[in-house]
């Protein structure tokens, strides 16, 4: 389980350091940076995918992503006697990304752009500068176990280091170095940040996948999109926790039921059955909000529970009749995986806040940047150490 994670220099995050629990609920006005947190972790776990430099060209290249302010506010800045004005900067300019878990290891990594030498047309390509991965919460080099540094890659072996090899500045230190043997932490880490999943892009359109009948496999993970939502709830039923499946059900709409059935040629489609009808509804004739909420509970229930799972405004779609039954669906999942909820939907987020184990997390923008409510000093900031030492 993640217990903090910080993030500097990406878009309104000029340095954003957050405590995590089992269930976070992210909130905040429109503007005050949800997404871009949201955002940050989906970089994050590109690292253990190899894909952090193409998901930085998507966002439209490193330049784009970085923070637009002056690298400080001086005083008067912050009290308006004088304007907000760029000034000598005096470090790199990095994006930098960590973690440290509840198991005591740590993660960072820091990008930046390459030096134009006028040997490479790609001087717009960013480049991983630095990467580490430490044992403890808090990051100190005599804790250290795995260190990228430019293009050298060096590996703690008792007291010593190990050279381990040079890697390009776009592959990083996961896609070279995930030994057993040699540094079974970065392995660890690496499979572990693997399994995280994101919730954010389900369909719920006329043509969506989730509403057609589809060829049926066991299907413990429910596919991003929603497009396997009918062989996923046959995998629940069947080795999942069903009991909770249909008490998902009820919760939302009293009296129903739902079954999946197998047409010819095996592929699967669902029937809910609604109470008070006299036919089961197809899944293309389930309203949107109806067919989100039950791609939720495919998600949530998963028989593989990972470690992280993330869900940006699930809410989108749902009838707020139907927000309290989601929020216990959370709740309940928290016993398995760590949740975290970006939401702004108030009675969803009111819900959550009753759970012992939610850590709600309100976000505001001050001068363009994005800071956490409550946090006004060190004693309510998680301390956190830079690797390379900025």
């Amino acid at each position: 389980m993640l217990s903090t994670l910080a993030i500097a220099n990406y878009r309104s995050l000029l340095k954003l350091n957050i405590k995590l629990g089992q269930l976070n609920v992210i909130t905040g006005a429109n503007g005050s940076g949800k997404s871009n947190l949201y955002r940050a972790l989906r970089l994050l776990a590109e690292t253990a995918q190899g894909g952090v430099i193409n998901a930085l060209a998507k966002e439209g290249g490193l330049d784009s992503t970085f923070w637009a302010g002056p690298e400080v506010f001086t005083k008067g800045m912050k009290d308006g006697s004088e304007p907000v004005q760029g000034l000598r900067r005096k470090t790199s300019l990095r994006l930098r990304l960590g973690f440290a878990t509840q198991e005591d290891f740590g993660y960072a990594i820091a990008l930046g752009l390459p030096s134009p030498d006028g040997t490479s047309m790609f001087t717009h390509d960013p480049e991983i500068k630095h990467e580490a991965i430490w044992h403890g919460t808090l990051f100190r080099p005599a804790s250290t176990l795995v260190e990228r540094d430019n293009a050298v890659i060096k590996i703690r072996d008792g007291r010593s280091w190990q050279v381990s090899q040079t890697i390009q500045s776009f592959d990083s230190l996961f896609s070279q170095t995930a030994d057993p043997e040699r540094a079974p932490e970065t392995l660890r880490l690496r499979e572990s940040i693997r399994q995280w999943r994101f919730y954010d892009h389900f369909r719920t359109d006329a043509d969506a996948p989730a509403r057609q009948p589809q060829l049926g496999t066991r299907t413990p993970v429910l596919h991003h999109d929603g497009r396997d939502l009918a062989a996923a709830l046959r995998t629940i039923y069947e080795i999942g926790d069903r009991q909770a499946l249909e008490d998902a059900i009820s919760d939302a709409f009293p009296g129903s039921h739902l079954n999946i059935v197998q047409q010819d040629g095996g592929r699967f489609v669902i029937e809910f059955h609604h109470y008070g009808l006299l036919r089961p509804l197809s899944g293309a004739e389930l309203s949107d909000g109806m067919l989100r909420y039950l791609l939720l509970v495919a998600a949530l229930l998963t028989p593989r529970p990972p470690p992280l799972m993330v869900l940006n405004e699930p809410e989108n779609s749902l009838h707020p009749d139907l927000l309290p039954a989601l929020a216990r669906l959370i709740i309940q999942a928290t016993k398995h995986t760590q949740v975290w909820v970006v939401s702004h939907a108030q009675t969803l987020i009111v819900t959550l806040k009753q759970s012992e184990f939610c850590n709600a997390i309100e976000l505001e923008k001050v001068l363009g940047e994005t800071k956490v409510n409550g946090q006004t000093g060190l004693l309510s900031t998680p301390s956190w150490h830079w690797p390379d030492g900025g």
